[in-house]
């Protein structure tokens, strides 16, 4: 039976559980608005290690590692490890994969990877091919920074479009029993690039493949904002969630009303210096993990779509002059409300 829906959309009929969730961040997040939220704030952005790039593979060993022990499995018990972060090729996931013994999908979907690996492993459950799945992403601010701007000893100016890319790691354990909230539905989406060439201006880019990931999930579910208590984009910033909202209701919805911004949310802007908000692949894992995940648990929320969006460049691409691509991946997620 063909499980897709309209155009971009999966009904995910299994229903797969998310039988835990770990989050793991650095210092400065662990001082903004939701450090309640958050399983563990480590004081030293190097994480005991030799360097970030290092740190980093060691804050997702960390998340993975615990999110297993906190669903009360081994690592045996794992089918697949679904991962990905911004570093080329994707050094922190299979650098923490290599300790681990679980068969692993390294996934690059820019700050969309953390819906990227739960879609992926929600269609994984749902086809039969596993009864364990884990999700799980990384970023970290020095080792993107460096790699994808300017050293930090440069010291660059930052503008006001600008995002501060977040030190943190997201693993999700899907499972086939329990309760717990479940996936319901997958919307894959499109690339999108309008021309944004400004490395400094990520929501710009990345709002366009929120809003056609959006809108494609209402058009082909049938479901309406109100059908959602939140809905949180993951790394558009203030800027980019602005856009959001203005294009979206040039298509008939107005959002405004139950919308969040994974990175708006992280910082405390004007007291922490981050500009636009946060960014990075461990933005929407971390609020996720944390904030999300806790409030569904505890009755809070009962029914979210989390669209990670990311922002496709690379080094080699914004030196060569090219514009900057976006992509948005949209998880619908459930708890005591019937299912679909």
């Amino acid at each position: 039976m063909i499980k897709k829906v309209g155009k971009q959309t999966i009904r995910i009929d299994s229903k797969p559980r998310i039988i835990s969730a770990f989050s793991i961040v650095g210092p400065k997040e662990g001082e903004g608005p939701l450090k309640d939220y958050f399983d563990k704030v480590i004081s030293d952005d190097l994480a005991g290690e030799e360097s970030y790039e290092k740190a980093e593979s060691t804050l997702l060993y960390t998340a993975v590692t615990e999110s297993i022990k906190k669903a009360k499995l081994k690592e045996e018990d794992i089918d697949f490890l679904f991962a990905g972060d911004l570093l080329n090729q994707l050094t922190s996931s299979s650098f923490a994969a290599r300790d681990m013994n679980i068969p692993f999908f390294g996934l690059y979907g820019a700050c969309s990877t953390m819906t990227e690996s739960l879609s992926l492993a929600s269609m994984a459950m749902d086809g039969g091919f596993a009864n364990y799945v884990v999700a799980a992403t990384s970023s970290h601010f020095s080792s993107a920074e460096r790699q994808f701007r300017y050293p930090l000893e440069f010291g660059s100016q930052r503008p006001a479009t600008a995002q501060w890319t977040v030190t943190g790691s997201g693993s999700i354990v899907l499972g086939r029993e329990g309760n717990y909230p479940y996936v319901t539905y997958v919307t894959v989406g499109k690339v999108k690039d309008y021309g944004i060439i400004d490395a400094n201006n990520m929501g710009a880019a990345m709002a366009p493949a929120a809003v056609s990931t959006i809108y494609s999930h209402f058009k082909d579910t049938g479901r309406n904002p109100s059908d959602y208590d939140v809905i949180a984009t993951g790394d558009l910033g203030k800027v980019g969630k602005q856009i959001t909202i203005e294009l979206l209701k040039d298509y008939g919805y107005d959002i405004s009303s139950n919308y969040i911004d994974c990175g708006e949310e992280i910082f405390d802007h004007e007291r922490q210096g981050t500009d636009s908000g946060g960014s990075g692949c461990g933005c929407s894992a971390v609020v996720y993990c944390g904030y999300l995940y806790k409030n569904m648990l505890s009755g809070k929320f009962k029914r979210i779509l989390v669209v990670s969006t990311g922002a496709l460049l690379s080094t080699t691409s914004s030196l060569q002059g090219e514009s900057i691509p976006g992509i948005a991946h949209a998880v619908a997620i459930e708890y005591g409300t019937g299912g679909v």
